[in-house]
């Protein structure tokens, strides 16, 4: 495996040069990761380029770094990583890239490249709040459609900013404010004095 990753590294290398944010190994897996203006371009490449072949997009997924390191991180906030395979080559590949402004963030779409970037740059865009440019029907997948916020978001309450319950007068679902108090949850463990006799244990 370590010889493969060497081959598919000094690949990339070669080809991407200056392109190439950072090329890292982790898990066994390479992470790529190129600025906004590259992105798209670099996919394409992954993707046609005989050298790597990367036909499959396996994943996409939206990541808030916002309070990653307890806090330390600096750098920027909204990333969009994509998980690739090579089945003529059999090796994988993640392509990160972060997006430039936190307050808006906005990466190209990868429909144009693998068609099932679909689904997953909805996913993101819903959960994240990621707008992907040139998607053709960016709109929201798991949440509804007058959901307010985006609940993947670290600074996106745990109870969520309404809540929906079903009005027999009105004969709807209607949204009303949380009605949950916040509270902070700590495990404890709770023993009783003669634990250790109880359990068989013998003390001293």
């Amino acid at each position: 495996m370590a010889v493969k990753l060497e081959q598919l590294k000094s690949v990339l290398i070669s080809a991407l040069g200056g392109k190439i944010v950072s090329l890292s190994e982790s898990l066994g897996e390479l992470t790529l990761v190129v600025e906004t203006k590259d992105y798209a371009a670099t996919a394409r490449w992954l993707r046609d380029d005989p050298a790597v072949r990367f036909e499959q997009l396996i994943d996409l997924c939206g990541v808030d770094y916002s309070c990653f390191g307890e806090g330390r991180w600096g750098g920027r906030r909204f990333a969009v990583v994509s998980h690739l395979l090579s089945l003529v080559h059999n090796w994988r590949l993640r392509l990160r890239v972060f997006a430039a402004e936190d307050g808006f963030p906005v990466v190209d779409s990868l429909t144009g490249v693998w068609p099932n970037a679909d689904w997953y740059e909805r996913e993101a865009f819903d959960l994240f709040g990621i707008m992907f440019t040139g998607h053709a029907d960016l709109r929201r997948i798991l949440t509804d459609y007058g959901f307010i916020g985006h609940p993947f978001r670290k600074d996106f309450p745990l109870s969520g900013h309404v809540e929906m319950r079903y009005d027999p007068e009105q004969g709807r679902v209607i949204y009303q404010p949380v009605t949950i108090e916040p509270r902070e949850v700590t495990p404890r463990i709770i023993r009783d004095e003669n634990y250790a006799e109880n359990e068989g244990f013998r003390k001293g």
